[in-house]
């Protein structure tokens, strides 16, 4: 009886959603992702003669929250990450019937930019730790009792850096660049530190703690989800940095430029290559449950993953995406042609 009134009520909420659906695909998420998606909407829709989908910028987590919020034409059909889904959201999509196909498209790196007004930045993992980690070992030396960081110049950290103030705009928890910069750039310092990089053994929440959050007392400013207000406030101020995608740096390469991190500059082949340190991949996730009622959704997919598009030499690839590899992109290929459900992390 209980499987029955199931079958019934999925039955009927089948059938009012396909009454009610919409005519355009709807997609949110990564500000990073957003121009990727964006011009593979355009070559789609002008391919296919379907509507161009409709994107907005919410940021990964805030792109996560809506897409696993549940089923209908009200709740977005795919969203773009700049980091792969955590398992509490995994969870949540599970939890509202959500079932999520995962794609990774390519690989970006995160880059600390300024104006080309400034001289170019030369730094560590380990200053950018120093920089912006919210407590520090005193002195900023190993075996230094962890403070709050009293670091106000980029000085107060080497002598070989500026004396000027440190200012590094970036975005917010919900952004998943943001995420991605906690754990390679700033977690990545502190693991420079053999003290620190110990408390993971010990205790997990606590080296998360110490190793990823960022101060928030000046130095570190949220900027919201707009990386182009990002690149207007670095013009505006030399003397400033900001945190954004790789793609973002190659569109503003005429008045911007992307400091030297462990002795790697962000360029395609140095991120390709895994040389430089602060890069990371993309994504995008895709509600299984609308794609045989929103239209134009599979014809989407077969736009994204189609080697024109992320391939060596494709036009993701002029935009400054990293293509992945002939075997990642035919796993990937693979998900969404067959339409494979992720299950588990």
């Amino acid at each position: 009886m209980k499987k029955r009134l199931i079958v019934i009520v999925f039955f009927n909420l089948f059938f009012i959603f396909n009454i009610i659906a919409r005519d355009q695909i709807y997609v949110v998420g990564s500000s990073t992702v957003y121009p990727f998606a964006t011009v593979v909407a355009e070559n789609f829709g002008n391919k296919t003669g379907i509507k161009v989908p409709k994107i907005e910028s919410t940021g990964s987590g805030g792109g996560m929250k809506l897409l696993c919020k549940g089923l209908g034409k009200s709740h977005p059909d795919i969203t773009n990450s700049s980091r792969r889904i955590k398992k509490s959201e995994l969870q949540n999509c599970k939890e509202n019937g959500v079932e999520l196909i995962e794609i990774k498209i390519g690989y970006d790196g995160i880059v600390l930019a300024n104006s080309k007004e400034s001289k170019v930045m030369n730094l560590t993992r380990k200053n950018l730790f120093l920089a912006l980690a919210k407590n520090v070992p005193e002195g900023n030396k190993e075996g230094g009792k962890l403070i709050p960081n009293p670091n106000k110049k980029w000085s107060d950290i080497s002598d070989q850096l500026p004396n000027t103030p440190i200012e590094v705009l970036g975005p917010p928890p919900t952004s998943g660049t943001r995420d991605a910069f906690q754990e390679l750039a700033i977690e990545g310092g502190c693991k420079t530190f053999p003290a620190l990089k110990a408390i993971k053994k010990q205790d997990k929440k606590k080296y998360k703690a110490t190793c990823r959050l960022i101060r928030e007392d000046g130095p570190f400013i949220e900027a919201g989800e707009n990386d182009n207000l990002i690149v207007k406030k670095l013009i505006e101020n030399p003397k400033a940095f900001g945190v954004f995608g790789f793609s973002f740096l190659l569109e503003n390469e005429d008045t911007l430029q992307g400091s030297i991190i462990d002795k790697a500059s962000p360029t395609f082949e140095n991120i390709s290559s895994k040389k430089y340190s602060v890069s990371r991949p993309l994504y995008i996730y895709v509600k299984l449950e609308h794609i045989n009622v929103i239209p134009g959704i599979k014809e989407f997919l077969i736009e994204f993953t189609s080697l024109d598009a992320w391939g060596p030499e494709g036009y993701l690839e002029e935009r400054g995406l990293i293509p992945m590899s002939a075997d990642e992109r035919s796993q990937f290929k693979k998900n969404a042609e067959q339409l494979i459900s992720l299950n588990k992390l």
